[in-house]
């Protein structure tokens, strides 16, 4: 469990860097905007890898113990998850009418597991990935012009095809075999 927190701890503190205008000119002041972007890359990779390492071999403590309808109403919240990720690269009206597509889909993602895990481990990763994307989103709409974050791109109607079809595929991969894959459980039934 101690990993998982720490993995939590360092993968959500520098997404959360960002927020903080001051520091975040600050590192790129000391760092070059290169060195910025390699040191944010690393310490995110580094944060994601412990928060796995840590998520697989923390205990099983369930906390409460989720009704089966809630795995499809998980299942029916992470379908919008993967089209709004594509989306998030690919801008079109999607892109333009959520403006920060990713910060969607990680909150519709966190709570979508949440709803489905009762177990301490999901409870401590999920919540907190919810909480942040809660929290970027409020800090987003006060975040001054950086140039890592782009709103309200628009672009051909093919891109917006492009992220339903795309999602869409993902949703199904995933379902089918990616979870099972990656994870270790099937969402299914």
């Amino acid at each position: 469990m101690t990993l998982l927190i720490i993995g939590i701890i360092v993968m959500l503190g520098i997404h959360l860097v960002p927020s903080f205008p001051d520091v975040r000119e600050r590192l790129i002041g000391q760092l070059g905007q290169n060195g910025y972007r390699l040191l944010f890359s690393v310490v995110s990779t580094l944060g994601l890898v412990l928060l796995i390492w840590g998520f697989a071999k923390a205990p099983f403590v369930q906390v409460w113990s989720p009704p089966d309808w809630t795995r499809y109403v998980a299942m029916v919240l992470m379908l919008p998850v993967f089209v709004l990720l594509i989306a998030a690269y690919v801008p079109g009206q999607i892109k333009a009418k959520v403006k920060h597509p990713f910060v969607d889909a990680i909150s519709t993602w966190a709570l979508a597991h949440l709803i489905a895990n009762g177990d301490l481990a999901s409870i401590i990763l999920f919540g907190s990935f919810l909480a942040y994307s809660v929290f970027d989103r409020i800090a987003l709409k006060r975040r001054p012009a950086t140039g890592l974050v782009t709103v309200a791109e628009t672009g051909p109607a093919r891109n917006d095809a492009i992220s339903v079809v795309g999602g869409l595929l993902l949703y199904v991969a995933f379902l089918l075999w990616l979870h099972p894959l990656l994870i270790g459980t099937s969402p299914l039934p």
